[in-house]
């Protein structure tokens, strides 16, 4: 992977970070399309190495805020998600039995399993922010309102890049009053 790649991913990650204002033990979801960040179709030109170093690049910056990754596998696998074993018990996720393989889950979902300390899958999470990365689809991983965050960076190498945070749901009417988003 080229240092652009790299580039690009450390300033959007850094910027969805800013702009959502996550805090320790959130949760940030990524779906990542190896082959839209190589110019190919989805699902039809997986980079192995592209995914592997995007992850080494993403996970040291996640953890030193202490943000959670939840990686989204592909269709093949129903876009489960690879996230530490810890988070999974501390949120109360049940955890399935699969791996992603580049082929079944995707080269991303792969690496990220590789990388992590005590990975496993879950079927569903609700994450407070999210990078999509090649039209993966992840809004049915976020939590209710999800709210679009524009990003400088556009594009992920050649994937298009859609960035999200979540806020607390409005309640209550006209009379109610609310406290300014934290």
């Amino acid at each position: 992977m080229n240092e652009t790649v790299k580039e690009e991913i450390t300033k959007a990650l850094s910027e969805l970070l800013k702009t959502a204002k996550l805090k320790p033990d959130d949760l940030l979801v990524v779906g990542c399309s190896s082959s839209e960040i190589v110019g190919e179709t989805i699902g039809h030109g997986s980079s192995p190495e592209t995914a592997k170093a995007l992850v080494a690049v993403m996970l040291p910056i996640l953890k030193e805020k202490g943000i959670h990754l939840a990686a989204q596998c592909c269709e093949h696998l129903n876009r489960a998600l690879i996230v530490e074993r810890e988070v999974a018990k501390k949120r109360g996720y049940e955890i399935v039995n699969v791996r992603p393989m580049p082929k079944a889950g995707g080269s991303f979902a792969t690496a990220v399993y590789e990388q992590m300390t005590d990975p496993v899958a879950v079927e569903h999470v609700r994450a407070e922010a999210g990078l999509d990365i090649g039209s993966t689809l992840i809004g049915m991983h976020l939590k209710s309102v999800a709210v679009p965050v524009r990003l400088s960076v556009k594009y992920i190498g050649k994937a298009y890049l859609t960035a999200a945070r979540t806020r607390p749901k409005y309640i209550g009417g006209e009379r109610a009053h609310y406290v300014e988003e934290t």
